[in-house]
């Protein structure tokens, strides 16, 4: 490779605002749901002032790391740093009734400890939410790193600007996939390689309501997919394992499909 190769990507390099590394901004969400949920890190902090301390010194990570990655130019970003803090309230009570209905949905699950410090679903959602607050209040690329993140590390793929209620299960979770423009009401179970998809990936269709909707107390099995965004999961359904579906069902239905299963004597093979 010749001198003008190089070249080119060392002007490329000047012409690019140094951003910090996917780690750090990850880190500072850690730091959050630690601050949230010291059962996570086991730290535990001495006095009420360095809990305090520590809220402040995230607010300002926030600021920096907006003012880094070229986040809201035309608006406040302290304002916005300051509200996202302000909003911790809320963000956690929200956060708990996740906790609950993963305790309480999974009979496996012992404590509410086991679920804030082992459980994937409950790691990936907290990124989630963090990323959710963040895409609501227009701020660019943070949000999709932090969910890139969880998905990395637990094979759970949300979009930061799905919008999704409180009592949210995720169980077990690898290969779970959930879209852009996905809606899912309260009190909703999800099992492991479901899909909230879109029918077609047309970049035409960028901004228009690709991904379905999911109602209140909808259980979805392993392995379904669910696509379109007039798709509609009626609230109290049950959507089996493997299923697919494109299009919408009433309320209180049971969606299932019956493989047909083969089973031989292997002596009579023989």
């Amino acid at each position: 490779m010749g001198t003008a190769f190089y070249q080119h990507l060392f002007n490329k390099q000047k012409a690019t605002e140094p951003i910090p590394a996917n780690s750090i901004i990850a880190g500072w969400a850690l730091k959050v749901i630690h601050l949230l949920y010291p059962e996570q890190s086991g730290h535990t902090f001495s006095s009420l002032e360095e809990l305090q301390q520590e809220a402040e010194k995230l607010e300002s990570e926030l600021y920096s790391l907006m003012k880094t990655t070229g986040a809201c130019r035309h608006c406040n970003m302290e304002r916005i740093a300051a509200d996202f803090f302000n909003g911790l309230p809320a963000l956690f009570q929200l956060l708990n009734t996740d906790i609950q209905a993963i305790f309480e949905g999974d009979p496996a699950a012992v404590t509410e400890f086991e679920v804030i410090r082992t459980y994937p679903g409950f790691y990936a959602i907290c990124f989630y939410r963090i990323a959710h607050i963040l895409w609501e209040f227009e701020v660019p690329l943070l949000p999709r790193i932090l969910t890139e993140h969880a998905h990395s590390q637990t094979g759970i793929d949300i979009h930061p600007a799905a919008r999704i209620g409180q009592y949210f299960h995720i169980d077990h979770g690898s290969g779970i996939v959930i879209g852009e423009t996905s809606v899912i009401g309260n009190h909703v179970k999800m099992y492991q390689g479901v899909t909230l998809g879109a029918l077609s990936v047309n970049k035409s269709l960028a901004g228009v309501k690709r991904h379905p909707t999911v109602e209140d107390r909808v259980v979805i099995y392993a392995g379904a997919t669910v696509l379109g965004g007039e798709t509609v999961i009626g609230h109290d359904s049950i959507i089996g394992g493997n299923v697919w579906l494109t299009h919408g069902i009433p309320a209180e239905s049971t969606v299932y499909h019956t493989p047909t299963i083969t089973v031989t004597n292997n002596e009579k093979v023989k």
